[in-house]
């Protein structure tokens, strides 16, 4: 028998049935709640609201647990590489040798974007933001491939746009970082894999013979692992509900993009580095700032530290740990920012005021931090979370479009102004 909750409104009861995830998740099925009762219900920023079910990622907040398509999160930062989990997300199983051979072999014959594009990255004023080209740009793709616009898209067709979108937006990202420092864009070298790629675009000069350190190349494979996707969070909800009206991917895309631009988002490793900076010029120490974020009645936030879901340790924390470690290790950094970051980090792990509140370095303060040790400016670091996030992103709205979900249309509960009448101007 299957299970049901029952509700009750005015001495009338219904029942509403039960619907159990593979990890025996449960959620109370309230599709049919304003059709039967009139009733709906309200549930401000959707805390306590499943908007689908989805078979790509598990989250249990509780206990620290993060899974790809059942892949534990830590086997797959530690032994795959992005390509290997990007496929997996989209497609649903690890690659074998031949599907992973033609998948990268199909997104490295697509690193190169239209010189077309140029043109619109010169137009942008020298300070813009990044997120701010990114988004555009993502957009304006789709005005190159018409096709992307169809309604019945065959596999075909939205295998090719996956491919474009995998292949063009570390090119995308890259320029954009380029236009902001002033310096001349960088071509794709499919000689590289996807992460050398990404970082001879960012780093490498006409006259500059640049070659990606290992040890870096490994830890941004790890930051863009870990941040490949993340159940249904702000920009993953944003990229569905616009794809839920049939927009074409790249559209939906940028809108995730825009999503992601928050610093409640993913600028939250911007606002890292722009915190430890202001500790730094305040030239007070770090005790004065850790007795402020103590104090309830006073409004400074550490930020990188706790997590919304996450009521333990943050487990892509655990990974990013070792690896910005390495990179420190291995580069030399001499940087005071990063020696706060240190001290602080110290501070959290055994202080029993941020211990008994599960408040530990998360995933954005090291890759704040390793961001910042590479010389990637504050600004590009959340252009950073969306290469990472891409293949979460094509993943869900392919999902929801394999499983016809309806167009995205919350409900509202008015509380303005009952019926009153016209007045000309004059009357008033």
């Amino acid at each position: 028998m299957s299970e049901t909750v029952q509700l009750t409104i005015n001495d009338k009861s219904y029942d509403l049935p039960v619907i159990k995830g593979s990890e025996n998740e449960k959620a109370i099925d309230i599709s049919k709640l304003r059709a039967q009762t009139g009733y709906i219900t309200i549930d401000t920023g959707f805390k306590n609201t499943g908007s689908t079910t989805s078979a790509i990622t598990f989250l249990d907040g509780e206990n620290g647990i993060l899974r790809y398509r059942g892949y534990p999160i830590e086997q797959l930062a530690e032994k795959a590489n992005f390509l290997e989990v990007c496929y997996l997300l989209i497609y649903g199983n690890l690659p074998t040798k031949t599907e992973f051979s033609s998948f990268t072999n199909n997104i490295t014959n697509h690193t190169l974007v239209h010189e077309d594009m140029r043109s619109f990255l010169n137009a942008y004023p020298t300070k813009a933001h990044p997120m701010g080209i990114l988004s555009a740009s993502l957009c304006t793709l789709s005005t190159f491939y018409p096709e992307s616009h169809e309604q019945n898209r065959s596999e075909e067709s939205v295998d090719l746009t996956i491919y474009r979108l995998l292949a063009k937006l570390p090119t995308l990202a890259a320029w954009a970082y380029q236009n902001a420092v002033g310096h001349p864009v960088m071509y794709p070298k499919n000689k590289y894999n996807y992460c050398e790629n990404f970082l001879q675009m960012m780093f490498a000069m006409p006259a500059f013979n640049y070659e990606p350190e290992p040890v870096i190349v490994d830890a941004l494979n790890k930051l863009l692992i870990l941040h490949a996707d993340h159940e249904q969070n702000c920009s993953t909800s944003t990229v569905r509900v616009v794809g839920s009206s049939q927009a074409n991917l790249y559209a939906s895309i940028s809108a995730g993009v825009s999503a992601l631009w928050g610093p409640l988002h993913g600028g939250a490793n911007q606002a890292v580095i722009e915190m430890l900076e202001k500790i730094l010029n305040d030239g007070g120490g770090l005790k004065k700032w850790v007795e402020k974020a103590k104090d309830k009645e006073d409004s400074f936030r550490l930020m990188g530290f706790g997590h919304r879901v996450y009521k333990n340790f943050d487990p892509r924390a655990k990974i990013i740990k070792k690896a910005a470690d390495d990179v420190l290790n291995k580069l030399g950094i001499v940087d005071p920012v990063l020696d706060i970051a240190k001290e602080l980090e110290e501070v959290a792990l055994n202080d029993e005021y941020f211990q008994s509140r599960g408040l530990y370095p998360n995933v954005d303060f090291y890759s704040g931090i390793i961001y910042r040790a590479l010389g990637i400016p504050t600004e590009m670091f959340t252009v950073m979370f969306a290469m990472g996030r891409l293949p979460g992103w094509i993943a869900q709205w392919k999902e929801m479009m394999k499983d016809n979900q309806p167009i995205g249309r919350p409900r509202q509960i008015y509380t303005g102004e009952k019926e009153r009448n016209y007045k000309s101007i004059e009357k008033r």
